[in-house]
Parts: C-alpha cells; sequence; structure tokens
C-alpha cells in the first residue's frame, strides 16, 4: 500500500486482520490506527512530505550542538540564517 499509494481498503483489511490475530501489541496498534483512520490514510496517499522541514530541524539542531556552551543566542541566530 504505501508503495504504490492506494486508496484505505487494503488498509482496512489489514486492520481488521490484526485486531482478529489475538497477538496484543499488533491487536492494540490496529485499533489505534482505525480511530484515526482519515489521517493514517492521507499520510500513506497523499504525495505531500514534511521531509524538507524536518531536514531543516536536524540542520539546526546539529547548529545548536556544534555551538554548545561556546556562544549566546545572537550567534546562534546568525548561524541558522547565514548556513
Amino acid at each position: 500500500m504505501m508503495a504504490h499509494r492506494t486508496g484505505s481498503t487494503d488498509l482496512t483489511d489489514w486492520i481488521t486482520t490484526a485486531v482478529d490475530t489475538g497477538l496484543p501489541g499488533i491487536s492494540t496498534f490496529a485499533r489505534h490506527l482505525a480511530t484515526d483512520l482519515a489521517a493514517v490514510t492521507a499520510g500513506l496517499t497523499l504525495h505531500w512530505s514534511s521531509g524538507p522541514v524536518e531536514g531543516n530541524v536536524n540542520r539546526i539542531k546539529m547548529l545548536k550542538r556544534q555551538t554548545y556552551g561556546r556562544a549566546n543566542f545572537d550567534l546562534l541566530r546568525k548561524r541558522v540564517l547565514l548556513a
């Protein structure tokens, strides 16, 4: 489903099967997926991604770690804006 970005029919079938397995971890996970099925389906089928945002957050965290204990907020702000 994730590779082909098909609809939610495969997911609902999987959730039903997973709940019926009786395995506590899998059935609990499947029940939680079913509570917010619209959001899960949108996340798996839409072509939008939060990858660029996550990349920028990772870059800022790396810059912050590099200046730990050596710089104040003004220098950190300049490094984030110029990097």
